[in-house]
């Protein structure tokens, strides 16, 4: 039977390093858009934004090796833990390039498939990186995207913005909504910009998940949290201000979870299935 292997060694370091290890914050995202991919034979596919391999590995498992993934990041890191997967996993039909999505080092027409999970609001340019995406697409390839919405964890923003207001630090205040808006669109924004970079939209979804937490306390130290939320939190206030604003903003949270019983912070995100035309 294609893909049957009775060797696996459990007690492998490696075999077990390459085992599930799909961040929380990233799965909800993607099992909306793998539901969303329309998998087919023989097809060559780019994962925008692939880090250290979700849901490339998983895409290019399903697709099966009649097809071809390839995945796209700038984080060399992440590829090389992705590139150690592909060994480990035995997947002979994925492979990882760096690179940013503004320039991507692929030909005009390579792909009859792109996705990017909660990637492309991440990059540096979304105009150009969409442009690269329909700059590789084949004409009829699908684009499947997924984002999260402005009102991503509203409620510990606006405790956040309680916690500024009362401290008078209205600069800080007006940081905190540009920050929101620098990498959160409205979902009609992201639709206009898929059309304009060449793409027909077939559908456009909204749905939410939620990250319950026992406190604040609880928030802050979450690894994840800590890696790629905190810090953009605290860039917010100036670095002279950030211990005491939040440990403002912790006592503030905790106090809120006290009396309900813990924190549940709502996240809202947009999958788009478009066409290149």
């Amino acid at each position: 039977m294609a893909g049957s292997d009775n060797t696996f060694d459990f007690n492998n370091p490696d075999l077990v390093s390459a085992y599930d290890e799909v961040p929380l914050w990233s799965a909800p995202f993607g099992l909306r858009l793998l539901n969303t991919v329309r998998f087919r034979r023989g097809i060559s596919a780019l994962d925008v934004g692939c880090g250290t391999g979700f849901p490339l590995l998983d895409l290019a498992q399903r697709l099966g090796e009649s097809s071809r993934v390839t995945g796209l990041d700038p984080w060399n890191a992440a590829l090389m833990r992705a590139r150690a997967k592909i060994r480990t996993m035995n997947i002979r039909n994925a492979a990882v390039v760096a690179g940013t999505a503004e320039q991507m080092p692929f030909a005009d027409r390579s792909f009859d498939l792109v996705v990017s999970n909660n990637g492309i609001n991440n990059v540096q340019d979304q105009e150009a990186a969409m442009r690269e995406c329909a700059r590789v697409s084949r004409p009829g390839a699908q684009l499947v995207i997924t984002v999260n919405l402005p009102d991503t964890m509203r409620e510990f923003y606006t405790v956040y913005a309680d916690v500024l207001r009362t401290l008078e630090m209205t600069a800080a205040l007006t940081s905190m909504q540009e920050h929101i808006r620098a990498r959160r669109k409205p979902a009609a924004d992201t639709v206009a910009l898929v059309t304009r970079s060449g793409y027909r939209v077939e559908s456009s979804e909204e749905e939410s998940f939620t990250l319950p937490f026992a406190d604040g306390s609880a928030l802050f130290s979450h690894f994840f949290v800590r890696l790629a939320f905190l810090q953009p939190w605290k860039d917010v206030v100036s670095p002279a201000d950030a211990d005491r604003v939040f440990r403002k903003l912790e006592a503030s949270l905790n106090r809120i979870a006290e009396d309900a019983g813990g924190l549940r912070l709502t996240v809202p995100f947009l999958c788009i299935s478009a066409v290149r035309t």
